[in-house]
């Protein structure tokens, strides 16, 4: 691919941003030109309108949902089901949502998660990811059970946090291997054992998938005779995460990786990577803030 003229107007090491707009390629010289001083200058440029009307395509959803929750500002909901996700069930329904289990966003390609304000020190999921058994020496979660699992109510289980350093107390650490581009979920025994692997690419895929856009919905909550109410309190809202930050937290232990696995309850496996509230701008450094 070569623009036209592309040499008349730049010069070696500048850096242009490529983008469409109404059926035509774009090619805006970023070295030359800030952006976001040409957005927000008293002067009415070509480049400015081409910006604002980019900027208004790109926030009609978002701008939708956010008029849905300050509609009812202030309103008491009360939750579907007593339970850790109760809010997110009662959210969807509000919003005329299924439920979404699925590795697709929620509303519009608007991920929805929600929280209780009660609860600033608790981790928020970023998604669920079974490892790539082909690649793994343990093929399945009754396997991991089977070698490193423990009684619960009288049937064998797995379920606990696991982080680079140190190993928890089944002897399970995740390792980023850079080299082979693999993060690898290990045991510390005797020796060093391999348990089972996830493709860095399909992790750095499936974040890049889940919140390409989200609204972290945080609620305040009461409880009457044995019910959940709720109200919106505030609304952090992310795009774009940083992928290059992604297993360097995870090497930081602020990324963790939550097991699931053969539980008495019956439900199905389920391996959960979460985020420390503090890792939230190292992973989506520019967020907006809605107090609502």
């Amino acid at each position: 691919m070569w623009i036209y003229k592309l040499g008349s107007y730049t010069e070696g090491s500048e850096i242009h941003v490529l983008f469409k707009f109404e059926n035509a390629l774009c090619s805006v010289n970023i070295t030359k030109v800030d952006i976001e001083k040409c957005y927000n200058s008293p002067i009415i440029t070509p480049l400015q309108e081409i910006i604002k009307a980019l900027y208004i395509e790109g926030n009609v959803v978002s701008e939708e949902l956010l008029g849905r929750f300050r509609s009812v500002k202030g309103q008491w909901f009360e939750s579907e089901v007593l339970a850790d996700t109760g809010i997110g069930r009662t959210i969807e329904s509000f919003l005329g949502i299924g439920m979404n289990s699925d590795k697709t966003p929620d509303y519009k390609g608007i991920e929805l998660k929600s929280h209780r304000d009660k609860r600033r020190s608790s981790k928020n999921v970023l998604f669920t990811q079974t490892p790539d058994w082909d690649i793994s020496a343990l093929k399945s979660g009754r396997q991991i059970v089977d070698k490193y699992g423990y009684y619960k109510d009288g049937k064998k289980t797995y379920q606990s946090t696991v982080k680079c350093t140190p190993p928890n107390s089944q002897s399970l650490f995740l390792n980023v291997n850079q080299a082979e581009e693999l993060l690898e979920l290990q045991a510390q025994m005797k020796r060093k054992e391999d348990v089972a692997a996830w493709r860095l690419i399909k992790l750095h895929e499936r974040l890049l998938t889940k919140h390409h856009e989200t609204f972290w919905i945080e609620v305040e909550n009461e409880k009457h005779d044995g019910k959940e109410f709720f109200r919106y309190k505030q609304i952090e809202h992310t795009k774009n995460p940083n992928v290059g930050q992604f297993d360097v937290l995870i090497e930081q232990n602020i990324i963790t990786l939550d097991l699931m696995l053969c539980r008495p309850s019956g439900r199905g496996d389920t391996y959960s990577f979460k985020i420390k509230k503090k890792g939230m701008p190292l992973l989506f450094p520019k967020s907006v803030l809605y107090n609502l």
